[in-house]
């Protein structure tokens, strides 16, 4: 048996009940611990596993991307570093709407190519609103417009994420560093956590996902950009298979006017830092109490 019929039938069921009774109702399931033979239909969640089960999912993953993309490589499970709070940072006022953060998030992530999916959507905006609902994501002319700015929005690593409260199954979680991650091995696909987030920052694969060989990204991390199956909800992690070793995010390095800005929250001395104490920030949707740790400014 597979993922592929677990993930199924416990889509009919969550489709069937409401998300209390739902996780009462596949309660049993997660914790089903009977012969592990059949890892593939319930592989224990992520946290639970010891360094070998988890060191015989990287290899299973690793194997499966050889044999259905034709592409070695190589799947790291890169932890938290204590003492790091990871926070981003975007000026709106040299953002000039070129997409280059997308494409470089298509690409390093391993998304589907053929819906040439992102983590981030830049929205062409109004002067005078921060309403991002309001903006234009589909612009399709040359950029920076008269007139016009450019906000792009992707996951904003919430302190307080309603996506992870509504999961039914605990397959996404906040990380000791503010990165929220999910299980793909665990996800069901029941698209809950999509329908909570007010940003729309969570992403669902309906299909297997299309990469050739050559464009597959070979370094890859267990709870970031390896390749996800269909059927599960996947989202931005800030990079984490980067960051967590030091490096920037792909998206920063792809911004042509320095626009993003990214580092510790906890340390005094990183750029962070310097704009949330010298640069008036804003979250969006303040209101709703997620407190993202994404912040946006302008210069002005």
């Amino acid at each position: 048996m597979t993922n592929t019929p677990r993930r199924t039938h416990l889509k009919v069921l969550g489709a069937s009940l409401g998300a209390a009774a739902f996780a009462k109702t596949v309660a049993p399931l997660v914790e089903w611990s009977a012969d592990m033979d059949l890892d593939e239909f319930m592989q224990r969640h992520y946290r639970e596993l010891d360094s070998n089960a988890l060191a015989d999912v990287i290899s299973r993953h690793e194997f499966s991307a050889r044999d259905e993309y034709g592409a070695d490589v190589t799947i790291r499970d890169v932890r938290p570093t204590p003492g790091v709070v990871f926070g981003y940072a975007l000026n709106l006022s040299i953002c000039i709407g070129c997409r280059k953060c997308a494409e470089a998030c298509h690409q390093e992530n391993n998304h589907d190519r053929r819906s040439h999916q992102s983590y981030i959507r830049v929205f062409e905006m109004s002067a005078g609103s921060i309403d991002f609902h309001r903006g234009n994501a589909g612009y399709d002319h040359p950029v920076p417009a008269p007139d016009k700015y450019y906000m792009p929005v992707q996951c904003q690593q919430c302190e307080n994420p309603p996506c992870v409260s509504v999961c039914p199954v605990e397959a996404t979680w906040s990380e000791p560093d503010g990165i929220v991650v999910v299980d793909y091995d665990w996800c069901i696909g029941c698209r809950y956590c999509e329908a909570a987030c007010p940003y729309h920052a969570r992403r669902f694969n309906w299909h297997k996902p299309e990469i050739p060989a050559d464009e597959v990204n070979p370094n890859q991390g267990l709870l970031s950009n390896r390749i996800r199956p269909q059927g599960v909800m996947e989202k931005c992690t800030f990079c984490l298979h980067r960051t967590r070793q030091g490096q920037l995010p792909a998206c920063l390095e792809a911004c042509p006017t320095g626009a993003r800005v990214f580092g510790n929250l906890l340390d005094p001395e990183s750029d962070i830092r310097w704009v949330l104490a010298n640069k008036r920030v804003f979250v969006l949707k303040e209101e709703l109490g997620t407190r993202p740790r994404f912040f946006y400014f302008f210069d002005v």
